[in-house]
């Protein structure tokens, strides 16, 4: 096993500090960067565990906690087991605050993250790789149609809200994506109902980007989280073999 440095960071943006975490192969040497998006319960030790098998597989990886203007993480107290339906007061209070950022916003947000990797001593010269988990899914799509030239791949997993029939949908920038994408999709996510899946395949194809969407059978929404009741390890076993094999292929 590679040993692993991680660290807490501060990245400056237009609107302020965001902090963040990063964890990397403990030589220091230059490892190919991904940007990894959390879900809406936030930067904690969850996404910290993550990051930290990202880099014992080689890579330098960021977790910048992207509410970063309503506080430092956590900014919103969370148990250590997160059951949002024994606990429905938790997506009371996370709720306003994802509305908060909007696309515009986030994507400010992701130029000063990708500019931070640039110029990263433990992050390799060149494009980075994407990973996204639930909100975060979105996010990575857009960082990927919005920053083409920044971005080699890009991943996402029990994304909601990818292809609605709004403006600003995530899935209207697949004109602009040149990564190759990969998306796992719960099949029991009333957030991403089939209809938005069969969108989002028919905006990535007509675009001619290169990606795989695949539906992971009973796997609900957050099934990569092990720290909440929505916890899937076959799902979860899944989405890391489909991840490190994309990030292979990328770098």
């Amino acid at each position: 096993m590679t040993a692993v440095q991680g660290n807490a960071v501060d990245i400056p943006t237009e609107d302020g500090t965001v902090d963040a975490y990063l964890a990397h192969p403990a030589d220091g040497e230059p490892r190919p960067a991904v940007l990894l998006y959390m879900d809406a319960f936030g930067l904690r030790p969850r996404l910290r565990e993550m990051a930290d098998r990202l880099a014992e597989a080689g890579y330098t990886v960021l977790v910048p906690n992207v509410f970063y203007r309503h506080g430092r993480a956590p900014v919103v107290e969370l148990p250590e087991f997160i059951d949002p339906g024994a606990r429905p007061e938790i997506f009371e209070n996370i709720m306003p605050i994802m509305r908060a950022l909007t696309p515009d916003l986030a994507m400010r947000d992701a130029g000063a993250y990708l500019r931070w990797l640039a110029e990263c001593p433990v992050a390799a010269d060149g494009p980075v790789a994407l990973t996204g988990y639930c909100m975060g899914a979105r996010l990575s799509l857009l960082t990927a149609g919005t920053f083409p030239d920044r971005v080699a791949a890009a991943a996402g997993f029990h994304g909601g809200r990818l292809a609605t029939e709004t403006p600003d949908s995530p899935h209207l920038v697949a004109g602009h994506i040149t990564a190759e994408l990969y998306f796992g999709h719960a099949d029991q996510d009333p957030s991403l109902p089939v209809e938005q899946i069969e969108r989002l395949e028919t905006a990535l194809t007509e675009a001619g980007v290169r990606h795989r969407c695949e539906v992971y059978p009973g796997a609900g929404h957050g099934f990569t989280q092990a720290d909440t009741s929505a916890y899937n390890a076959e799902a979860d076993e899944r989405h890391w073999a489909a991840l490190l094999d994309l990030l292979k292929r990328t770098f």
